[in-house]
């Protein structure tokens, strides 16, 4: 018998962002597993950026309640200054008003067996919460990161109410999934004294069907690797970038460009010197191109490096399968995060150079589909030793394709599996509160 479960989660198609593909995989595999997904999400006016292009992919029957929500910044400021209380835990506490209704009505109508809230959004975690407590359902916490890491978050305000809500929400909630190893470690040493059965891992993952898609396939395949003699070979990194030092950093890998380019090994699409490498690097979606593009011009590099705009999902997939090869930014700060984007470079057969640490959980995964270019991130000289051997390999042939075989047990059907096994299992002991008519 199919079992219903009540996901709360702010990022779900049409927002375009990367916390949504999870939930959407979850949505599209569970009911392969015996479990229903019921979707409460916000509604789309509180998203910034939009793929309409995405809500193809919801599957058919499922149901998605989209109530009531603002983002403070945008509807609520006055001059972009509005009232912080506004915006407490986030931007988007204002779904609480629409999605707490909205979830209990659905509780009332579908009679699911289990709450489950992703986050970040942090005002999903106190929706589920909610109604967890009113309705005496068992409620399961997906953190795809650490509600504070390093020094997030920055404003000490919101950092104090995190520190309380984490511990809150931690310990009264009956489940908590995390992404990565690393994650898990981190939280267990802050939070000693829970259960350790408490606790599981399900990766970010990637979507096969995405790529099975025969637009993606035929792109896949066109895609050259042979060797590159005197073509322009393109970069990608697609994602977030930071300023800050333990971040995704560009800075060393900047520097490494301006001195390889004065020896005259690499060079733009327009110039460069007898011998060398002509190179261009895409930097799409950075979320701080300001910052960015000065970091760019100081360094004179705007003929070789670009900045572009956020892309739609798939079209930013079919990008990645077209370039030479991609780029992967993960400071100090981020090593027991793993960016869903990885898996999708994996999944996609092109050449990863990666600006990481010995020891994060993304080297890890690296390490274990046997992607061997890497740098420290911070280290100019040895990044433009190793970018050079990665650039010489893509011109002469040398680099192998991912394995493919490595990287399906990363798909997300897998990780739909685990959840519903997660929450059988939260079924099978027993974990039932007694039903209540008020919060």
């Amino acid at each position: 018998m199919e079992k219903s479960i009540v996901m709360v989660a702010y990022h779900y198609p049409p927002a375009q962002a990367s916390g949504t593909h999870r939930t959407l995989g979850f949505s599209r595999y569970l009911s392969d597993f015996g479990w229903k997904p019921l979707v409460l999400s916000a509604h789309p006016r509180a998203y910034e950026c939009c793929d309409a292009g995405q809500g193809e992919n919801i599957p058919h029957g499922t149901v998605v309640l989209r109530p009531f929500a603002l983002d403070t910044a945008r509807h609520l400021s006055i001059k972009g200054r509005y009232a912080r209380i506004l915006a407490m835990p986030d931007r988007w506490s204002s779904w609480l008003l629409g999605a707490i209704p909205a979830g209990l009505w659905m509780i009332r109508r579908y009679r699911p067996k289990v709450i489950w809230s992703t986050y970040p959004i942090a005002t999903s975690l106190l929706i589920g919460w909610f109604l967890s407590r009113w309705s005496g359902l068992p409620w399961v916490v997906d953190l795809r990161d650490p509600m504070v890491i390093g020094r997030h978050p920055v404003d000490p305000r919101i950092r104090r109410l995190f520190i309380r809500l984490e511990a809150r929400i931690l310990g009264r909630c009956d489940r908590i999934v995390v992404t990565t190893p690393g994650l898990m470690e981190l939280l267990q040493q802050r939070y000693p004294n829970l259960p350790r059965e408490k606790w599981q891992i399900i990766a970010n993952g990637y979507d096969e069907d995405v790529f099975s898609d025969p637009e993606m396939v035929q792109a896949m395949a066109a895609s050259s690797r042979q060797p590159g003699g005197d073509k322009i070979l393109t970069l990608l990194h697609g994602g977030t970038l930071y300023t800050g030092r333990e971040e995704r950093n560009p800075a060393a890998f900047l520097d490494a460009l301006t001195d390889l380019r004065g020896r005259g090994l690499i060079g733009s699409s327009q110039a460069c010197a007898h011998g060398g490498i002509r190179i261009q690097v895409i930097l799409r979606a950075t979320g701080h191109d300001g910052e960015i593009n000065a970091m760019i011009q100081s360094r004179d590099l705007g003929d070789i490096v670009f900045l572009e705009p956020t892309l739609p999902y798939k079209e930013s997939l079919l990008e990645m399968v077209g370039v030479d090869g991609l780029l992967l930014f993960q400071g100090e700060a981020f090593d027991r995060l793993i960016p869903a984007k990885l898996f999708e470079y994996l999944r996609s057969g092109r050449p990863v150079f990666s600006l990481i640490g010995e020891g994060g959980d993304s080297r890890k995964i690296l390490d274990s589909c046997e992607v061997s270019y890497h740098a420290p991130l911070e280290n100019r000289e040895t990044i433009g030793e190793k970018f050079m051997i990665f650039l010489e390999d893509l011109v002469a042939g040398r680099v192998d394709e991912t394995q493919q075989n490595l990287v399906r047990r990363y798909s997300r059907r897998e990780g739909a599996r685990d959840l519903a096994a997660l929450l059988d299992g939260v079924l099978a002991g027993g974990i039932r509160k007694k039903m209540a008519g008020n919060p």
